[in-house]
C-alpha cells in the first residue's frame, strides 16, 4: 500500500510539472488574458494532478515517517528528467545523468529501511 501511494504521488507530481510546462508552451506567441491563461486545459490538468498528489501525500504521511517519505519524492527529479528528454527533446548531459543515478541509488538505500 505504501509503495503504491508513493508511486502515485510521484506520478501525479511529475504529470503536474509536465502539464505546467505544456501550459506555458501553449501560451508562447499568443496574446492571452490572465483569465485565459488560468483556464488553459494544461494548467487545469496541472492543478488537478498536483492537488491529487497533495491529497495522496497526506495519506502517505499517515503511514510513513516524513524523514523517510520526503527524500523518496526525489524520484520526481528522475521522472521529470526522463519526461523532459522524451517529450521536449531536452538535452541531458552526463553530469545530469550522474545526478539521476545518485538519486536512484539514494532512494534504493532508503527503501531498504522500510
Amino acid at each position: 500500500m505504501i509503495a503504491l501511494l508513493l508511486a502515485s504521488v510521484c506520478l501525479l507530481t511529475c504529470l503536474g510539472q509536465i502539464s505546467q510546462k505544456l501550459a506555458v508552451e501553449s501560451w508562447r506567441g499568443r496574446e492571452l488574458s490572465v483569465s485565459a491563461k488560468l483556464f488553459t486545459p494544461w494548467l487545469v490538468l496541472a492543478v488537478a494532478c498536483l492537488g491529487g498528489g497533495l491529497l495522496l501525500w497526506l495519506l502517505l504521511l499517515q503511514r510513513l515517517d516524513v524523514g523517510l517519505a520526503y527524500p523518496m519524492l526525489s524520484l520526481n527529479f528522475v521522472l521529470v528528467t526522463l519526461a523532459a528528454r522524451a517529450l521536449f527533446q531536452e538535452h541531458i548531459d552526463a553530469r545530469h545523468w550522474c545526478g539521476v543515478a545518485l538519486i536512484v541509488g539514494g532512494v534504493a538505500l532508503l527503501g531498504l529501511q522500510s
